[in-house]
């Protein structure tokens, strides 16, 4: 991680699709630390995605058997989900041609142009929202650009309203 941080502004992966935070730069203008300055105490967010899914490293948040392991926090179902790997090899993961696998039935037909448009600090929002039944069908549902922040909020205040741990 100090070498991702330390060398680079970040790396855009599959098109700008899934973003790794480093230091930041003028196509990734968010840092590491700064990102996870205020957020949830236990974890370190290290990636995320357009659809506004989060990558943490688990810091105590999901218990000390899966210390350093990432999670994923899935816009489909706003679960954290264990991906059973530390950083490396989430790196690894990223860059092995596992993404179309890990995201199917989260693309639509031309999304490659949709997310081309987006800058560092963006996602995409959809409505119908994914984690409910009519946004199931990423080809029917609206998107526009919105702020990564706002997802991040956004997927959090559904996680308490739902009663989701």
């Amino acid at each position: 991680m100090g070498a991702v941080v330390y060398e680079t502004g970040g790396i855009l992966v599959d098109n700008g699709w899934l973003r790794i935070l480093g230091s930041g730069s003028p196509s990734l203008n968010r840092d590491l630390m700064g990102w996870n300055k205020d957020k949830q105490k236990g974890l370190l967010l290290v990636a995320d995605d357009v659809l506004g899914g989060f990558f943490a490293l688990n810091g105590g948040a999901f218990g000390q058997a899966t210390l350093g392991k990432i999670y994923y926090l899935a816009p489909d179902n706003l679960e954290w989900e264990p991906l059973d790997r530390g950083y490396s090899d989430f790196l690894v993961f990223c860059f092995s041609g596992h993404l179309e696998k890990f995201y199917d039935g989260l693309r639509w037909k031309g999304w490659q142009a949709e997310v081309a448009q987006l800058n560092g600090t963006q996602g995409i929002s959809c409505v119908p929202f994914l984690f409910t039944k009519e946004g199931k069908d990423l080809n029917k549902v609206s998107r526009k650009p919105v702020p990564i922040m706002e997802l991040w909020g956004l997927h959090n205040d559904f996680r308490q309203q739902l009663g989701i741990h």
